[in-house]
């Protein structure tokens, strides 16, 4: 009988798991290693930390460890999973405040051990005062040096950074963005990209610098070991006193090299719709695993704090005997500088065309309720759609006003493959306060038809 569910991680989906599968079988043994010290937190919150928004960072504290060991869970903190032997079911754990290592047997394995922060080849990137931001320790570090700062540089323009501009700015910083592509953002596509940017700029004029297409080469320190400029590839030189590196994380699947166990993308675990590995008795879910992308139909990667939780619910569901599919992602991000809202689902334009798609857009800049009521807010959507199924393939909206209203009311569509010319006769809810009498989604959807039928 198997008895013993070990599991490797303690960010969204270890937890999500151990708390599920307590609920569905009250009597199975389960243990619970980390590496960390705290456990079931909201990374995602982080930023917010930084900024001021969340006064108390135990506030992003799902649940603690003695929580867990009051639902009989064992929680193993600061115990870092070396590798796993899968024919003879066992963990090489090291404990990282003795430095001891011993096995650990197990019946069933869950693998959500996360993603960690990709490190830049760049010159002295081992001096103080260079952060990444993926822990509740990370942010407590970044908070406290920022105190006593004036001047910051962030490296990469992904969500993360742009999160932690909006941060820097609340605490009366100068932020200089540095990022390597043509623009931020890349998962959009460059004209909503350049909307941002604009947006960003225009609100803190003086205080944000954002400069893409450029490669940093190096940091400099002071005597004490400290960074204190950011040289760049074009001889740029930037004075600063904290650099945090955004540049993307990967997989922490380094450990299971040896496992046998089946990668997918980017070295994450290969999953079934089970949260099943190709190792009968081991479940993985999190940013450790790839996804299934339901609008592509092929597998890819992308880390997400509410998919780690589904995810570690549906594998917690199998390994107590139930039965429970998880289908896949379409790719749902969203985010905000202030109270600007950058949102996107599915595929951008340019992705559609890299996937074989024949793509079709119309992009609409339109108020978010009757022009009559005050206060309304702009949003500007991009609807794309395929001209040969007519099957909606993904939005990208952005603006003050409420954009994720619209958003949402593309994900059915998407997923029920939706066709344009019955999308765009829906009956969305309307009143003068939440919506024009024909909805900016709408709007989208009627423009891009014409085009399909001249």
């Amino acid at each position: 009988m198997r008895n013993k569910v070990v599991i490797i991680g303690g960010g969204a989906a270890g937890p999500k798991t151990a708390a599920k599968l307590r609920r569905e079988n009250p009597n199975i043994k389960i243990e619970l290693y980390t590496q960390e010290e705290i456990i079931s937190y909201s990374a995602c919150g982080l930023p917010y930390f930084i900024g001021n928004v969340i006064k108390d960072v135990n506030n992003l504290i799902v649940r603690t460890p003695e929580d867990f060991r009051k639902q009989n869970i064992e929680i193993y903190t600061k115990s870092r999973c070396l590798n796993v032997n899968t024919e003879k079911q066992t963990l090489l754990i090291e404990d990282l405040s003795s430095g001891n290592k011993y096995e650990v047997g197990y019946d069933i394995l869950v693998l959500a051990t996360g993603a960690i922060p990709v490190i830049p080849d760049i010159k002295n990137t081992e001096l103080k005062n260079i952060f990444t931001l993926r822990t509740v320790q990370d942010s407590i570090n970044i908070k406290n040096k920022i105190k006593e700062s004036s001047r910051a540089v962030l490296l990469g323009g992904g969500y993360i950074s742009v999160e932690m501009l909006e941060a820097l700015v609340n605490n009366n910083m100068k932020v200089t963005l540095i990022e390597k592509n043509p623009y931020i953002l890349k998962m959009f596509d460059e004209d909503f990209s350049q909307m941002i940017t604009d947006y960003i700029i225009n609100r803190n004029p003086g205080q944000i610098t954002i400069m893409t297409n450029e490669n940093v080469t190096e940091f400099k320190g002071n005597d004490k070991g400290e960074v204190t400029q950011v040289i760049t590839e074009s001889g740029k030189v930037i004075d600063t006193d904290i650099v945090i590196l955004g540049t993307g994380v990967r997989p922490n699947t380094d450990f299971l090299k040896d496992s046998g166990i089946e990668f997918g993308i980017n070295n994450s675990i290969h999953v079934s719709q089970t949260m099943q590995t190709s190792k009968f008795n081991i479940y993985a879910a999190g940013d450790c695993t790839d996804n299934f992308n339901l609008v592509t139909n092929r597998y890819f990667w992308s880390p997400m704090g509410s998919t780690a939780n589904k995810e570690g619910r549906c594998a917690a569901i199998n390994i107590a005997g139930g039965h429970c599919y998880f289908d896949g992602v379409m790719n749902s991000t969203t985010t905000k500088f202030f109270n600007y809202t950058i949102s996107m689902i599915g595929i951008s334009y340019k992705d559609a065309i890299k996937y074989g798609f024949q793509p079709e857009y119309a992009t609409v800049t339109k108020r978010d309720k009757a022009g009559y009521m005050p206060n309304p807010g702009m949003v500007t959507l991009k609807l794309i759609a395929d001209r040969n199924t007519h099957f909606i393939l993904g939005i990208q909206g952005i603006g003050e006003g409420n954009v994720n209203q619209r958003i949402n009311a593309v994900i059915p569509a998407i997923l029920g493959k939706t066709k344009l010319k019955t999308f765009m006769n829906l009956d969305l809810p309307y009143s003068p306060e939440h919506s024009p009498a024909i909805d900016p989604v709408l709007n989208a959807a009627q423009i891009i038809c014409n085009k399909i039928n001249n």
